[in-house]
């Protein structure tokens, strides 16, 4: 009963108009007077900020805000995959034979993640990691490893929430939500896929690397509200961290898996 009566809420509220309305907001001047409100009620912690919270000029460039290098040190061991984000690890594990994977008690299946039977099949029996980024975090998206594009695409149209409710509640909210899909190969010439799940009703995943190659570390992009990273690896090509586990807070450019 609760799971339909959120999707039956979330349907009605969720369109052109909804995200009309947000993005306007948090892109107007208006948006400045609430940092400071934004900023107590999440707890956020400023003191590794480029800039000073008086100096932006909306929500939204508060949002997208950068830090310091210092305070995101990169773990620069070769075969070091990092958190490519500041996030909370909502699950990770094994996809199954049959292309599979659990997230909330929900199943996902690789051809609906990737919309592409061909790209599926390189990671069935693979291993994969959600990361869940709260509207407090850090916005901005880097690359988890060195690695070479291989393909770029995005799928999804509308963007249901991400956090805990959207997940036990929502529709395939990570396989149905917009999506911007990178596929990267890493240095063992294994495959990767990297992907960036929009949230919060607005399609808000802005890239600012159209390059060929991703260099570890570097920035790649950023959400504009609360959102969800997930990546995938081909079989035999990672293992996850002793410090990787569920409900653990990670920051940008910390080991969360190295590769085989």
């Amino acid at each position: 009963m609760r799971e339909r009566l959120y999707q039956t809420m979330i349907e009605l509220t969720n369109g052109k108009w909804s995200s009309s309305i947000i993005r306007s907001f948090t892109q107007s001047k208006v948006s400045k007077r609430i940092i400071p409100s934004y900023i107590k009620y999440f707890n956020i912690s400023t003191h590794d900020m480029i800039q000073k919270s008086d100096d932006f000029s909306t929500l939204h460039d508060f949002f997208i805000r950068k830090v310091t290098a210092a305070s995101r040190p990169i773990d620069e061991k070769a075969a070091s995959i990092i958190s490519p984000v500041d996030a909370t690890i909502e699950t990770f594990g094994d996809i199954t034979a049959e292309g599979l994977f659990y997230v909330k008690q929900k199943t996902y299946s690789l051809q609906d993640m990737l919309g592409s039977d061909k790209i599926a099949s390189f990671y069935q029996k693979g291993k994969y990691i959600v990361l869940y980024l709260s509207p407090a975090e850090y916005h901005r998206i880097h690359s988890p490893i060195d690695g070479k594009v291989l393909n770029q695409y995005i799928l999804g149209a509308k963007s249901y929430p991400v956090n805990k409710w959207g997940l036990q509640f929502g529709k395939q909210t990570i396989s149905g939500n917009y999506r911007m899909l990178t596929e990267l190969e890493m240095p063992n010439e294994k495959r990767c896929i990297h992907i960036k799940v929009g949230a919060m009703f607005v399609n808000s995943i802005e890239l600012t690397n159209t390059s060929t190659t991703w260099s570890k570390g570097e920035e790649v992009g950023y959400f504009s509200f609360g959102s969800t990273v997930v990546m995938l690896f081909e079989e035999g090509s990672v293992q996850f961290s002793s410090n990787v586990q569920p409900g653990k807070f990670v920051r940008m450019g910390e080991n969360v898996a190295n590769m085989l």
